[in-house]
């Protein structure tokens, strides 16, 4: 008899242990926090709601740990009524806890601006929904202002980065020596791939790492990907693109891999299909060796991608198409590239001394 769970694709498995996940958290939380998850599942993704469990985990760890009205609860134990008790300064002494605290395990934690907001967010969303439902008459989360975010400087390689990256990615290997120099050269070809791959597409590395052989469609130049939220899309792909994935691929078929793992395009090292971790990973260190001032992952280089494609086609619309994005402001960001095109044309525009 065949186990269901081999006949899973790569996001329909991740979708089942994100559930699986959210449901072993949520047996550590209130038992009315049930009905809060549950209502925001057509509209979240399983990776959203477990953001969330978290953040709204943490409130009420802080409340056992710091409120004296729960001292000696568990998170368990915790009430609807009890929430209804608290005031906006309970919400305000708990956004000055989340800038450093220890957990449970004693690790340390800390939040910038970003975090604090998120995590605002998250337990405002909460308190609506048990607010808007008459099951609280007390919503302190509304009276608090959310956390200001600071505008933050949009960090993507330039031209020559790019070139540079590649370069080292297909010639690293040529100043290394002993096991270096065989580990480097061993994943060479699947690396240039899946660099190649994120810098002339722009695709997520969720999206990437998703990928199966038969997604790759060399005929039309394109691949199809699972966006966010399991919408199915077609993203295509020029000829530096297709000359590495071609190369790639050809190797990747004299590869045998673990079982389950058959369809994967992109493998690890234990042949197995790569995680989003590993490519990050791979990402940093690879990046490192060309740019020391930037710090470089996947998604600084899908900012890459959704810049120069705006560079070259000032079609704003067209870059969040391409990109999947469902709000076209969300892709006003890679404006950004104009405005460091004008400051590096201002370096030159004052003279000092003239001749």
């Amino acid at each position: 008899m065949s186990n269901p769970k081999n006949n899973l694709n790569y996001h329909e498995e991740t979708a089942r242990a994100n559930t699986l996940k959210l449901r072993q958290v949520l047996s550590t939380m209130p038992v009315f926090a049930k009905d809060y998850f549950r209502a925001i599942e057509p509209n979240t993704s399983a990776k959203t709601r477990i953001s969330y469990v978290y953040d709204i985990r943490i409130f009420f760890y802080f409340l056992i740990t710091s409120n004296p009205t729960f001292k000696n609860k568990e998170i368990t134990d915790i009430r609807l009524d009890d929430l209804e008790k608290l005031q906006a300064v309970d919400i305000e002494e708990y956004l000055e806890y989340l800038k450093y605290y220890e957990d449970k395990d004693g690790v340390v934690h800390t939040n910038n601006e970003q975090g604090l907001h998120r995590k605002l967010a998250a337990l405002r969303s909460f308190f609506a929904y048990y607010y808007k439902r008459e099951l609280i008459d007390n919503n302190p989360t509304v009276i608090i202002d959310m956390p200001k975010l600071h505008k933050k400087e949009i960090i993507r390689l330039d031209y020559d980065e790019v070139a540079d990256l590649l370069d080292y990615v297909e010639h690293g290997a040529d100043n290394l020596t002993g096991m270096k120099k065989t580990y480097f050269e061993k994943n060479k070809v699947r690396n240039l791939a899946l660099f190649t791959l994120l810098l002339g597409t722009g695709i997520r590395v969720s999206e990437c790492v998703g990928l199966d052989i038969n997604d790759v469609d060399f005929k039309n130049n394109r691949i199809k990907i699972i966006r966010k939220g399991g919408k199915e899309d077609f993203v295509y792909f020029g000829d530096e693109v297709a000359s590495a994935l071609s190369d790639y691929i050809e190797q990747r078929k004299h590869i045998v891999t673990k079982e389950g793992h058959e369809e994967a395009l992109f493998l690890s090292i234990q042949k197995r299909r790569i995680t989003v971790q590993a490519v990050e990973n791979l990402v940093t260190d690879c990046a490192k060796h060309v740019t020391t001032v930037k710090h470089i992952t996947p998604h600084k280089l899908r900012s890459t991608y959704g810049t120069n494609l705006y560079q070259e086609t000032s079609d704003i619309y067209l870059v969040a198409e391409v990109l999947g994005h469902n709000d076209v402001n969300t892709t006003r960001k890679h404006y950004a590239a104009l405005a460091d095109e004008k400051k590096r044309r201002a370096a030159n525009a004052v003279t000092l001394r003239k001749d």
